[in-house]
């Protein structure tokens, strides 16, 4: 069963703010800037560095986030994907800095090859299920592109936690039941067991696990197994840059192997359509 990383931020560094960059640096004993951008150079070192990592596929998502943590394109991150078939691109898409928010999604789809999208509420600022958001939702349904919509909390300025709240996602899961949404960081800091019961409720809904800590996953999700189905592993590079060893401590988890065969890989697979 392959590694799917589902939540990796593609992109050079000076599309970063330095919040990202210290949050990066804080891991790593060489020069953040420098790690980000030979990652980041081309579609060749990116794919050598998912092989050094232990990664199979990667899902590469662009950030439209002027207010917090930084702007890196769709149109640059196709590009460093390059059409390789290991590299999934997603777009990410700002409802203020578009004129039609689902205008942008089929652009993205029909132009540079996107296979899903990235929502920010916290860092764009708006409810998750607001109705202005439905037709992008609708878009995304009808052309079997999974969402993917940040819940709980951020570190970075200017980020409002109030639109975090997965609760959200019930809306939109029971108004799209053939959309497949996936609650990146699951719930993170305040809404682990809100983001459980959404799981078990409705079963067009995922937990991307991205950004924590893989040794504390039992204690956010005492029952993580009746999810198992439904579980999606992601590093959120940079913010996160050593995949290699998260993915060594899920592999370590006191839980059966096939609950961390679908999390490494086979519910993604699942999601991407990939055989």
């Amino acid at each position: 069963m392959p590694v799917i990383d589902f939540h990796f931020h593609a992109g050079r560094a000076d599309g970063w703010y330095s919040s990202v960059l210290d949050l990066a640096q804080a891991s790593l004993e060489e020069e953040a800037v420098g790690f980000i951008n030979r990652v980041s150079s081309s579609t060749e070192s990116l794919i050598s560095y998912l092989d050094d990592c232990g990664i199979d596929y990667a899902v590469a998502v662009p950030e439209q986030s002027p207010v917090t943590s930084g702007v890196i394109s769709n149109d640059e991150v196709a590009a460093l994907c390059g059409g390789h078939p290991r590299l999934i691109p997603f777009c990410c898409i700002n409802p203020g800095l578009v004129p039609s928010a689902a205008g942008e999604l089929v652009r993205c789809v029909e132009d540079l090859g996107c296979r899903g999208l990235k929502l920010y509420p916290c860092y764009h600022l708006f409810y998750p299920n607001d109705p202005r958001i439905y037709p992008v939702y609708a878009k995304a349904e009808e052309l079997g592109l999974p969402v993917m919509i940040h819940t709980g909390s951020s570190v970075f300025g200017g980020a409002r936690l109030k639109y975090g709240d997965p609760i959200f996602v019930d809306d939109i899961a029971t108004d799209f039941p053939d959309l497949k949404l996936l609650m990146c960081h699951g719930g993170r800091g305040f809404w682990y067991e809100a983001a459980f019961f959404l799981v078990r409720l409705h079963q067009n809904v995922y937990i991307d696990v991205a950004g924590l800590p893989p040794l504390k996953l039992l204690e956010y999700f005492p029952e993580l197994e009746r999810i198992a189905d439904r579980l999606v592993f992601g590093s959120d590079w940079p913010a996160v840059p050593q995949p290699k060893r998260n993915i060594a401590q899920i592999r370590s988890l006191p839980i059966a192997e096939e609950t961390k065969e679908k999390m490494l890989g086979k519910n993604a697979a699942r999601l991407l359509a990939i055989e």
